[in-house]
């Protein structure tokens, strides 16, 4: 294999041109889906190569880097795989396997007029987010990225380093406070938390984990209600995601994952604001939920958890018991079957 690789002064180049390319409009082949360019932030500690052909094989023209965003004009199905995740983007150039990228949008959002005494869930809507804490020190310093459909806590409404509205978030684990602009985040309504199938009975709803398929399915009764694909633990270092019966027996809106320490490293293994969390095994902290950090499902990846979509998660979220209300950083109980195998 050849590769071809560019330097990092010239990729710099190559990714300024990029950004005029929004009206370029390829044609599509047969095995294409046509979307709008579409963005797309690098999520992996690695770089991600563009290659020539959407095949891991093929010339790599260029790297991207971490929260390098990049403009992607359609998506393939290429035939040389990998067999659980086939789906190339076609960008500028070349084409990028999705596994490390993650789609986001650039919305801003009007400020909230108060904040609930209890708080209030925040989802953040632009690819990634500075957080900052005032100190009497130093004033204001930076803390740690947050990304784009992560969820955290608001606490307050503060006059930010720019004199425009920040919110003031708490970390449900540290209870650690910074503050992003409130633009960049929206307001979680409370009905975003009301169940989904709250008629069916309880122990009518259950969830298959099936390993082997890397696949989640939800029954009412004998009835599919929902099924997708997941990526469970890594089969090494402790970190295979365990099978057996559980039950949901804890549900976080927001979660800290990782190793504990906040930080502004970029590579570092933090992962603030892990949403739609719905712990099985609560002994190692295992749960179902969003996933803002890579969409190569249909393979292990986590370090015990069940990554899924953050769509899927929040379903999951709602339609499962406990029922959590919105202000509750936590809700207990004995919920939903769920069977690993």
């Amino acid at each position: 294999m050849t590769n071809k690789t560019f330097s990092r002064r010239i990729f710099l180049k190559l990714a300024a041109l990029s950004l005029g390319s929004l009206a370029f409009r390829p044609k599509l082949s047969s095995n294409s889906t046509a979307i709008q360019p579409r963005l797309m932030r690098v999520c992996s500690n690695d770089s991600v190569s563009i290659h020539k052909q959407p095949n891991d094989e093929s010339i790599i023209l260029y790297q991207r880097y971490k929260d390098d965003i990049i403009n992607v004009y359609y998506e393939v199905e290429s035939e040389y795989g990998p067999a659980y995740n086939p789906i190339w983007y076609r960008v500028w150039g070349g084409y990028v396997h999705r596994a490390s990228l993650i789609e986001v949008k650039h919305t801003l959002n009007p400020v909230a007029a108060s904040i609930h005494e209890d708080g209030q869930l925040g989802e953040v809507t632009i690819p990634y987010t500075q957080a900052m804490r005032y100190t009497s020190l130093l004033g204001w310093v930076e803390v740690t990225r947050l990304y784009y459909h992560s969820t955290h806590w608001i606490r307050d409404i503060i006059t930010g380093p720019d004199k425009q509205p920040w919110y003031q978030l708490e970390d449900e684990l540290s209870r650690l406070q910074y503050a992003i602009p409130a633009k960049h985040m929206r307001i979680v309504k409370d009905s975003e938390f009301g169940q989904i199938h709250p008629d069916v009975p309880p122990e009518s709803k259950r969830i298959t984990i099936s390993l082997s398929r890397q696949e989640l399915t939800a029954y009412e009764g004998n009835s599919i209600v929902r099924q997708t694909k997941i990526s469970s633990g890594l089969p090494y270092y402790d970190m295979d995601t365990p099978s057996g019966e559980f039950r949901i027996g804890s549900k976080m809106p927001s979660k800290h994952m990782g190793d504990g320490e906040i930080t502004n490293d970029i590579y570092a293994y933090l992962l603030l604001g892990v949403p739609w969390c719905s712990f099985f095994e609560l002994e190692k902290g295992v749960a179902i939920h969003g996933t803002y950090w890579h969409t190569n499902f249909g393979t292990p990846m986590s370090h015990g958890c069940v990554n899924m979509r953050n769509e899927d998660a929040k379903w999951i979220f709602r339609w499962a018991n406990p029922v959590c209300s919105p202000h509750e950083y936590t809700r207990t109980g004995n919920g939903t079957r769920v069977s690993v195998i």
